[in-house]
């Protein structure tokens, strides 16, 4: 499974802080239960690409709209 492959897999994600000092994204479903836990810069970086990751999602949705009309 890659990025552009789809699937039907539910799940939540949940973000915050832990006792520890960490960052712990946890994601929670009927397939998966995985919490990861990252250093502060770590979750900085993950911050970053996804803000990236946003940024380019929605210029290729603008483009898709442009070819659409």
């Amino acid at each position: 499974m890659g990025i552009n492959s789809s699937n039907d897999i539910i799940a939540d994600l949940q973000l915050g802080s832990t006792s520890d000092g960490l960052v712990r994204i946890y994601v929670i479903g009927e397939e998966v239960d995985l919490p990861m836990d990252f250093e502060p810069d770590e979750a900085r970086e993950i911050a970053a690409e996804l803000l990236a990751a946003a940024d380019e999602a929605e210029q290729i949705a603008k483009k898709n709209a442009k070819k659409r009309r």
